[in-house]
């Protein structure tokens, strides 16, 4: 569908149903990680969520958000499926309102359920509609106005029917939409990726199998061999419940007893297996780099640093380390004529396997010079909320990376077509 780049950011046309207009998730969160006292704005919110009027879901939505930006994910959600059975749609206003309108197809969840287009719309002036879909859905009525769509729903198993069902009404879709691909989404498991990227030589990708408890259990109990349930797999290993994320529920596993232990800790049903890779670097810290791709380039994201092999930006102490940040800030400096030159050819295949408007990767480098993939998906947390004063030079980085998005959401809603690297 071709249209005019006067009709599409033509400004006359961006009308807001103030109903359904939120203050989002980039600016409720950037709230709490500074430590801000939201009391007042939340009482607000109640006393509107209260009332039933015709903005209760919008408070909801906003309620939510800071529900779980304290950590009450549950509470959150139950809020979050409140609003949304109110009302599929909200919107937020990036700063004058007058750029490209970008309606993305969402799913009820956490933080990590969809792409965090909010963030990577902070510095525009485009509209974002979010609509919420669902399994049930058998077709995408009553659609907010738009220039350009995107499919923000990460992989995960509670979105996999929504992504099948979006396969579906996408496919005659009238207009351009990004990341296009609900069937390549929805088989970004970690088994899947590692299974994906298995012959490319520049790239370890660890080969990730998923078994059942009772598999696991069997392996602790000296029932079966690691290998008979994950061939060419023996200790140690890595072992962490399907669907989570940051670390959350990993562990290490040397021995047996590790195994058994964390069984009787952990209640999943399900469990992924992988071998445990050492990445530590040559100053003996495990570094993780987290990559956007945005139409096929490449961007930094963020580096951590980490004295343990679980590596999480906001645990690895970063902030509170200059020596740290000093090594992020070369990486992240020279991000193009050094690290993505030499992995070219893994960005490249990456590219070619996923060929997504928009993902992500979490990654890190190997003495024997290849990229070890740990994952990658199309809704990891991606922001410029750290400190300008002790994170300048990420702050640059960020821009960038955002600026791009926003210039690849533009060219979309002028030409009407989504453009491939």
């Amino acid at each position: 569908m071709k249209r005019s780049s006067a009709l599409a950011l033509d400004a006359a046309r961006h009308e807001i149903d103030e109903s359904g207009r939120v203050i989002g998730m980039a600016a409720l969160v950037s709230m709490a990680y500074e430590q801000v006292d939201m009391t007042p704005l939340w009482d607000r919110l109640m006393e509107r969520a209260m009332k039933q009027g015709s903005d209760c879901a919008a408070a909801m939505f906003d309620l939510a958000t800071i529900l779980q930006s304290r950590g009450s994910t549950e509470a959150a959600l139950q809020v979050l499926r409140g609003a949304v059975e109110l009302r599929r749609d909200f919107s937020i206003v990036h700063g004058n309102g007058k750029g490209p309108r970008l309606l993305a197809f969402v799913t009820p969840g956490d933080f990590m359920a969809n792409t965090p287009l909010d963030f990577l719309l902070v510095h525009s002036n485009c509209i974002l509609n979010l609509y919420h879909v669902d399994a049930e859905m058998t077709e995408l009525t009553d659609l907010p106005a738009h220039d350009v769509a995107f499919m923000a729903i990460g992989e995960s198993t509670e979105s996999a029917p929504v992504l099948e069902r979006m396969r579906q009404l996408l496919a005659e879709f009238p207009g351009p939409v990004m990341n296009n691909k609900p069937e390549l989404i929805s088989r970004l498991t970690r088994d899947g990726v590692s299974s994906m990227l298995a012959n490319e030589p520049s790239i370890l990708s660890p080969k990730t199998f998923r078994i059942s408890r009772e598999e696991a259990l069997d392996i602790a109990l000296s029932r079966r061999a690691v290998d008979d349930l994950a061939p060419g797999l023996s200790l140690p290993i890595i072992v962490r419940p399907i669907g989570t994320h940051a670390g959350n529920g990993m562990k290490l596993i040397e021995k047996l007893s590790d195994l058994m232990e964390w069984l009787d800790r952990d209640t999943a049903s399900e469990i992924y297996i992988a071998p445990f890779i050492d990445f530590r670097g040559p100053d003996d810290l495990y570094n993780k780099q987290r990559i956007v791709f945005i139409n096929g380039k490449a961007y930094a994201s963020h580096m951590a640093l980490s004295e343990h092999w679980i590596v999480h930006y906001l645990s690895a102490g970063m902030a509170k380390n200059a020596a740290k940040r000093a090594v992020e800030q070369e990486w992240m400096e020279n991000f193009d004529t050094d690290f993505a030159v030499r992995h070219s050819a893994s960005f490249e295949a990456l590219y070619r396997h996923v060929g997504l408007d928009y993902f992500g990767i979490d990654c890190a480098e190997l003495p024997d010079g290849r990229l070890l993939v740990f994952e990658l998906d199309v809704a990891m947390f991606v922001h410029s909320m750290d400190d300008a004063v002790v994170f300048p030079y990420k702050h640059v980085a960020m821009r960038k990376l955002f600026d791009s998005f926003v210039e690849a959401v533009g060219e979309a809603a002028v030409n009407g077509t989504v453009s491939r690297a």
